[in-house]
């Protein structure tokens, strides 16, 4: 690794966003009690986290954007300490549907200026020999804040039910953005010029590895989101059926998920280190044909034994996470210097828009079935994820052949 960006400040880069990303999972980890308390439908319940993850697809595509004109370090910066900010608001405002709806929706306006533009960062300071490693590090620090979430909005649950869990997990993004901030602060603020006789669309349409990882990415977020969400409602349905109040199944569901995330982490890492050794390609099509596997047959087996069902998911949460950094790492060798924020941009609208929409058709799938056997609702409810596991399978198998 490069002198200026060394592999001690990604793994406090890693720390902070682990902080960071307390809130993502706040209410995925409390929606059961969401939808007692507050008399909800599983529709109105995705709405929910459709909110947040409507406003962080337009936070990565404004943030990321901002990263080619104003440099990456800037805005990682701004990012950070706007959901640091807005993760208070929601920790001690957000009280009832409305509330929860606005201010979930306004941390994921604040949060994708640490995503993307610290991908362009990585792909500024990191030889591409390494690079791969670099972002699986960044990706599985995702997972990790994510477990962190779901552990400590457990841990809410069971000290103050889902009040408790709001505040616990809103309270830490603050921390994480001052240590961010100050890790950072070494690194120069980069801005590539633009090239005059290039045009973002390009990069975006006439680059062909761009397209179809861009495509890939985007049916890949359909399946990844949607099995966030709804993966700790899922094993808490799981815990139910086994004889344990809603309370309880909500926690085991909270904790056992965390550890999927966790699990998640690994895969990012070690896929994306793999990667540097084997090559993108083969490991993006073997992940993608492994997860829609998955997809297709995991809601159907809901009344397997708890222990098997959760190696079921750990198996699925490792294919469904394990391609994402090497998606990225191939697009940032696929696009020039200068284009990668925008077409980061592009890329994160679109896969978010489509991942904030999957939890809302999973939702919808499970009031369609409601009156089935829990095998048939959750079996289709998890089909509808399988359709993005499909096409990002496609996508990877075009990769493997040449143009014409």
């Amino acid at each position: 690794m490069t002198s200026t960006l060394t592999e001690t400040r990604i793994r406090l880069v890693c720390l902070a966003r682990v902080l960071l990303f307390a809130t993502f999972m706040t209410v995925a980890a409390t929606l059961p009690l969401l939808i007692r308390d507050w008399s909800l439908s599983a529709t109105a319940a995705g709405a929910l986290i459709t909110s947040f993850t409507l406003g962080y697809a337009l936070s990565l595509f404004l943030f990321a954007w901002a990263s080619d004109h104003l440099g990456a370090k800037r805005v990682v910066a701004s990012s950070a300490l706007a959901a640091g900010i807005s993760s208070l608001l929601f920790a001690f405002l957000a009280r009832d549907w409305n509330s929860a709806f606005w201010l979930y929706g306004l941390i994921g306006l604040c949060q994708g200026g640490i995503y993307t533009p610290l991908i362009v960062l990585i792909s500024d300071e990191i030889n591409p020999d390494k690079r791969g490693h670099a972002m699986g590090m960044l990706i599985a620090s995702t997972s990790i804040g994510y477990a962190a979430s779901l552990a400590i909005g457990g841990l809410g649950i069971a000290l103050g039910g889902w009040q408790m869990a709001f505040i616990l997990t809103g309270m830490l993004p603050i921390f994480g953005a001052l240590l961010l901030i100050w890790t950072l602060a070494p690194l120069a603020n980069r801005i590539h010029p633009a090239q005059v006789d290039l045009r973002i669309t390009d990069e975006l349409l006439r680059n062909r590895r761009s397209r179809l990882l861009n495509t890939g990415y985007i049916a890949h977020n359909w399946e990844l989101l949607g099995m966030w969400a709804w993966i700790p409602g899922f094993l808490a349905a799981g815990f139910a059926l086994k004889g344990l109040d809603s309370a309880q199944a909500s926690m085991g569901g909270a904790y056992l998920s965390g550890f999927m995330h966790l699990f998640g982490a690994v895969a990012a890492l070690s896929m994306g280190r793999l990667s540097d050794r084997l090559g993108r390609q083969k490991l993006l099509l073997l992940l993608a044909a492994s997860s829609t596997l998955l997809s297709f047959s995991i809601g159907w087996l809901i009344h397997l034994p708890l222990l098997l069902l959760m190696l079921l998911v750990l198996a699925y949460a490792f294919t469904c996470l394990g391609d994402s950094p090497v998606l990225t790492t191939a697009l940032s060798e696929a696009v020039r210097p200068g284009y990668l924020g925008r077409v980061l941009a592009w890329r994160s609208l679109l896969g978010f828009i489509a991942g904030a929409l999957a939890p809302l058709a999973f939702g919808g799938v499970l009031d369609l079935f409601q009156h089935a056997t829990p095998a048939v609702t959750w079996g289709m409810a998890f089909a509808t994820l399988g359709l993005g596991g499909v096409i990002a399978s496609y996508c990877a198998m075009r990769l493997h052949r040449k143009p014409g």
